[in-house]
């Protein structure tokens, strides 16, 4: 395998990241299309994922969200979900321009947050031949109801209100943990499981910051991906689903996918919502592979 560092513009911005070949030489080959999710770095168990889909033949292209990482963009640690969409339609114009990359044969891969990106992009590019999702987001909405106890929640609009005045004032945005070991603490994922993973996953990104802007979040709540999901076939879709899913939840996952058209495929994994990363990974990453070995290599 062969790894390259590249950059491409989105609409001004920079962004950066690995372009990995199965070989020095060759192509062109079919090639996936990948970012993490939430806040997430590519550094982030990622690369992983990225060598199972290499080791089989297949080119891929892994970069960083605007304003995370080593891509550019302001204000820093902010996720702004419809960027971030046109983000993975400019990294897939860019992929093409690739001559190692069969422009006939895109695979887009998203997990969680981007997981949602997938479903949309997916839906409304056709340049996208295969998607395969990990546990995706469906709803900003619902996940908010799920993961906001009903007596903070007017005290969360109350911090979104105050935050857009000071905004409007030329104020700096306000910052909000990512995950908190204190489950009575005001953080973007909350839970036990969500702080160990953020945890585990310093030992690889030791710079990685514990905060977004909270305007991320009253964005995540505008997010709705699910509603895509009818258009995308005939795309082929894969749905990697957790079976024990706070962060995304697993009913949520499951009466999107009834509602996905065929050609569809819907694997489980045992755990939560980290486990595909790392204690099922050879599960996640192997079903993955096939699914875009069987659409995109034949």
């Amino acid at each position: 395998m062969q790894k390259t560092d590249i950059e491409f513009d989105a609409e001004g911005t920079t962004l950066r990241g690995w372009f990995i070949t199965p070989a020095p030489d060759g192509g062109p080959y079919p090639t996936i299309v990948m970012a993490h999710g939430f806040s997430g770095l590519k550094e982030q168990y990622l690369p992983n994922f990225a060598n199972v889909f290499a080791e089989a033949g297949m080119a891929v292209l892994l970069y960083d969200q605007r304003n995370f990482g080593d891509s550019d963009g302001e204000p820093r640690q902010e996720i702004d979900p419809q960027r971030q969409l046109r983000d993975v339609r400019d990294a897939i114009t860019f992929a093409c321009t690739l001559p190692q990359v069969d422009a006939e044969r895109i695979g887009l891969w998203g997990t969680s947050y981007s997981g949602g990106h997938a479903l949309v992009v997916s839906a409304i590019d056709r340049r996208v031949k295969c998607v395969s999702v990990q546990v995706p987001t469906i709803s900003g909405f619902d996940n908010a109801l799920r993961r906001t106890r009903p007596d903070a929640w007017s005290a969360s609009l109350e911090r979104f209100r105050k935050d857009r005045e000071a905004r409007y004032r030329g104020e700096p945005p306000a910052m909000l943990p990512i995950v908190s070991e204190d489950p009575a603490k005001a953080c973007a994922l909350a839970g036990r499981e969500a702080y160990e993973y953020f945890q585990r996953s310093l030992q690889l990104v030791p710079h990685r910051r514990n905060e977004v802007t909270l305007r991320s979040v009253e964005m995540a709540r505008e997010y709705e991906p699910g509603i895509y999901i009818e258009r995308i076939s005939p795309t082929p879709l894969q749905m990697i689903v957790s079976t024990q899913d706070p962060t995304t939840p697993t009913d949520l996952a499951l009466e999107a996918y009834n509602r996905a058209l065929e050609p569809k495929r819907l694997v489980l994994i045992e755990g939560g919502h980290f486990t595909p990363y790392i204690d099922a990974f050879e599960q996640s990453s192997s079903a993955a592979r096939d699914w875009f070995v069987t659409h995109l290599m034949k």
